[in-house]
């Protein structure tokens, strides 16, 4: 594979308007099992070795829960299915104390709801298994983990990260940005994943020949009929004609999107896969249009390679 002059063209293009400074790009071509990568920080191009640690953001969810429902899926009773697919009535979540808070999150009543995206349900989701298998989550989910993809407080030394913000007056970089999980500290699911961007292409290939990722979403499609948002914890293209993942992808395309500025999508059908990351929270989060924008225009162009 070859990532393009006008991909990175694009690129350069794109992080010039917005209010944050850092991408990284990735093409998987799942078929051949390979991938192609560039990164831009301060205005300067890095390919084909990005070196970026990511905060990941609720990319996470997706990388362990529904890693673990790929591999084991009998740890999934009919609750666990719905807390992974944010249908089991739960809130969307709200500030945590780090003493208590699976106590709190257990006492929640599990029950068949309208889709609501909700960081609660993805922890309580993994409590659920974590209390059927006897392990945590870590132990269940990083069978596939490539070595450039680890969680926030085992981020190498001398690695390097964008900055995300700012947190009781200093400034967040290797550090993740979600604050329950900077609070609780522990592996968990919602948030807390880091990866350079070429850690996460290798651990997405490694996850599809190790479970067979994309041919048991191409069966859960034949299922569901595109009548539900997640499939499997996985969010997917619902309508091709205004998805954040870009024209071009299929209503057989799963991925998720962080709140960092983050996303993957596959296409099940072309066997493709696109990852954007970005540190879209450095200045502020609360605008997003310039980040909508960036999303769909280099999905786009990635289907069209």
């Amino acid at each position: 594979m070859v990532m393009k002059k006008e991909l990175i063209d694009l690129g350069l293009d794109l992080l010039r308007q917005q209010h944050f400074d850092s991408l990284a790009v990735g093409i998987i071509d799942f078929k051949n099992g390979l991938y192609e990568t560039y990164e831009i920080s301060a205005g300067n191009v890095v390919s084909p070795r990005p070196y970026l640690y990511f905060d990941l953001a609720s990319l996470t969810k997706a990388l362990t829960n529904s890693a673990v429902k790929l591999k084991l899926p009998e740890l999934f009773d009919d609750n666990a299915n719905l807390l992974l697919n944010h249908m089991a009535g739960l809130p969307s979540g709200g500030l945590l104390s780090n003493k208590g808070w699976k106590e709190f999150l257990m006492e929640y009543d599990i029950k068949l709801s309208p889709t609501l995206y909700s960081d609660y349900s993805s922890l309580r989701c993994m409590l659920e298994i974590e209390k059927k298998s006897g392990k945590n989550l870590k132990d269940l989910c990083s069978y596939y983990f490539d070595p450039e993809m680890t969680h926030w407080t085992e981020i190498p030394v001398n690695a390097f990260s964008p900055e995300y913000g700012v947190r009781n007056k200093h400034i967040i970089s290797g550090e993740v940005h979600d604050n329950n999980c900077y609070n609780i500290g522990e592996f968990i699911s919602h948030a807390g994943l880091f990866a350079t961007v070429d850690g996460l292409c290798r651990s997405l290939i490694n996850l599809n020949k190790q479970v067979s990722m994309i041919d048991q979403m191409k069966e859960e499609f034949k299922t569901h009929k595109n009548e539900v948002r997640f499939i499997m914890g996985f969010d997917h293209v619902m309508d091709p004609e205004n998805t954040l993942a870009g024209k071009g992808s299929t209503t057989k395309t799963f991925g998720h999107l962080g709140f960092t500025g983050t996303s993957f999508w596959i296409d099940s059908e072309q066997q493709k896969g696109a990852v954007i990351l970005t540190n879209a929270t450095q200045t502020y989060w609360y605008e997003r249009s310039g980040l909508t924008t960036l999303r769909k225009t280099i999905g786009a162009a990635i289907w069209r390679t």
